[in-house]
């Protein structure tokens, strides 16, 4: 039985691949496991059946069987765990890939997400001016710690894993945003990310329904 992934209808990133559910689109194509997906709209995501699956009522779930989970990255970790690909098999690299994921999670997406909101939700605030620099400075700081490890590598820590897949899909959230651009190596990593075959049919799958919701 192919697993169920939820996804917004009507997706707020336009098809720009920001939304949670491309970790997990992206990751179910690294390992070759076909998917299903069920679209919900932002009033079904606040209703009884939704809010069994996921209680903060927020996409993407995750159903297999008899099996639920909600969260992106716990959802990520499962498929890498369950399936070959994603997770190495000596046992020291793979808890190191497991570290990264954390890290992408708990340490680099939090400031990103604080200024997303301050720049989506904040402007016609009068403390937003002020405010959004030392924001920036917070995210610049995090990149610059992840810049100098990466160095020359092509990925975190060897061959790319679970942790570099959860880790570009967070620094994605910064597009547009001309942070990127500082840093040159971790523009490179991006790039060599969106350059998987893996990625690239996610990503295109993603598009497609939001092309398909805005020809409605």
């Amino acid at each position: 039985m192919s697993p169920t992934i939820t996804a917004f209808e009507s997706s707020p990133d336009r098809g720009r691949g920001l939304a949670r559910d491309m970790r997990v689109r992206w990751a179910l194509e690294e390992v070759g496991q076909p998917y299903e997906v069920r679209l919900v709209s932002f009033k079904a995501m606040k209703e009884p059946a939704h809010l069994a699956l996921h209680p903060f009522g927020q996409i993407p779930t995750y159903e297999e069987g008899d099996l639920a989970l909600f969260e992106s990255g716990a959802i990520v970790f499962h498929i890498a765990q369950r399936h070959g690909g994603l997770l190495p098999k000596d046992a020291n690299a793979r808890a190191r890939a497991i570290t990264w994921m954390f890290a992408a999670l708990s340490t680099v997406e939090p400031p990103i997400v604080d200024r997303s909101f301050a720049v989506l939700l904040e402007r016609d605030k009068p403390w937003h001016e002020a405010r959004l620099p030392m924001l920036e400075d917070r995210v610049r700081h995090r990149l610059g710690e992840l810049s100098r490890h990466l160095g020359e590598a092509d990925w975190l820590d060897g061959a790319f894993s679970a942790g570099d897949l959860m880790m570009v899909s967070v620094l994605r959230r910064l597009d547009g945003s001309g942070l990127l651009e500082e840093y040159p190596t971790l523009c490179a990593y991006i790039a060599r990310g969106e350059a998987r075959p893996a990625y690239q049919r996610a990503f295109d799958d993603q598009l497609a329904v939001f092309t398909a919701a805005s020809s409605r």
